[in-house]
């Protein structure tokens, strides 16, 4: 099988904070051992030395990635390559790629990964356009180019059920109709960072650090997570790692959306909290994950997947988290939390009581067995096969 895979960097600066690249980095040599053919095409390349790349224009902004597809450019891919599926993993460009099969006189299959979703359901059931991609009143418009998306591919893939459930709703809203056409596939962990935490020896240099590898984006909910820095931070057994994963980001950016630079000035002013920098390095970011004792997910409301998460229940970190989206479908419901009071206290018993630790720890690291890049890569080749 032939596989072109589109994909739009969104964090050029810093392709380690690019869920989307890691994906598709540890994805393409999964697939490649498993017999595919890969060319990843994108602004950088991902994969290992058996995967082609053609480098194609990074976009700029968000909403260009979103509505400025070269056609000449996708048929002429097309004709070079001869895939056999398509992915694109940029969902509004899937109409533009779809006429580009046409034109190349291509029947390859075209799967439209939804990484990224504009929107998302409330308690109520009430649909949310995500605020990240509003800008001018722009929501409703990419809403729609996403319900275009969904309409022209042949496979529909998500993250998780909850993804999936989502997806559902908005496209029968939108009179999309799906069919069987909707597959759920998780995204792949980073075996780099994957430790049994049996093996794991209790630190005792002073309180515990509680670590938040989030985007500090505003719609993450960042600014929840400093009021729970507040508190949690007013207990003497917590300390908190703050990682920023941007670093400097380029004027074209932070003109969109400075709040991870604001968010980034408001965390590093409170006392016992730490903000560091990955510097895009791999093993760096492990070692901060490891000499953690526990993580924090995002209040972003519209969270179909965290690959941060991921990273620390992977290295054995249990993750307290809100009652939101796919958190709430994955995290063991013991450490989830609707209030500040009860956050604090989870972090509290995980910081000082070993046994309960241990217990999350396991359960943790026993969450993402199924995650490997290998039984991921087999599960997205049955979903576009």
């Amino acid at each position: 099988m032939r596989v072109l895979y589109l994909l739009n960097i969104s964090n050029p600066d810093r392709l380690s904070s690019d869920s989307g690249w890691i994906f598709a980095d540890l994805l393409a040599p999964a697939l490649a051992d498993a017999g595919a053919e890969v060319t990843v095409a994108a602004p950088a390349p991902a994969g290992d030395a058996r995967c082609g790349f053609h480098r194609t224009r990074i976009p700029g902004t968000k909403y260009r990635a979103r509505f400025s597809a070269d056609l000449d450019e996708l048929v002429a891919l097309v004709r070079s390559e001869r895939p056999d599926v398509v992915v694109a993993n940029q969902i509004e460009e899937a109409p533009a790629v779809r006429t580009a099969l046409l034109e190349a006189g291509s029947d390859a299959l075209l799967a439209g990964y939804c990484h990224y979703l504009p929107f998302s359901f409330d308690e109520d059931g009430e649909m949310q356009l995500d605020p990240s991609l509003d800008d001018v009143g722009l929501g409703r418009t990419v809403l729609l180019a996403f319900a275009s998306g969904l309409a022209a591919c042949d496979r529909v893939l998500a993250h998780s059920s909850t993804a999936a459930s989502w997806l559902s709703a908005v496209a029968s809203r939108l009179t999309v109709e799906l069919g069987d056409r909707l597959r759920v596939v998780p995204a792949p962990r980073d075996e780099r960072l994957v430790r049994d935490p049996a093996l794991v020896r209790r630190q005792s240099d002073g309180g515990a650090i509680g670590v938040y590898n989030h985007r500090l984006y505003a719609h993450y909910g960042t600014a929840q997570f400093v009021d729970l820095a507040r508190a949690l931070t007013a207990s003497a057994s917590v300390r908190l790692r703050v990682l920023d994963l941007f670093g400097d980001r380029h004027s074209s950016r932070t003109g969109l959306d400075n709040s991870p630079e604001r968010m980034r000035d408001e965390l590093g002013a409170l006392p016992h909290v730490q903000v560091v920098s990955d510097r895009g390095d791999r093993i760096r970011y492990k070692n901060l994950l490891a000499g953690s004792r526990f993580g924090i997910a995002p209040f972003r409301p519209g969270c179909p997947w965290s690959m941060s998460v991921i990273d620390c229940q992977g290295m054995g970190l249990p993750v307290i988290s809100p009652r939101l989206g796919w958190l709430a479908e994955h995290i063991d419901p013991e450490p989830c939390f609707s209030t500040t009071p009860e956050a604090v206290e989870l972090a509290e018993r995980l910081a000082v009581d070993d046994e309960f630790h241990a217990v999350h720890a396991k359960r943790a690291h026993a969450s993402t067995a199924d995650f490997t890049p290998a039984l991921i890569a087999a599960r997205y080749l049955e979903a576009i096969s």
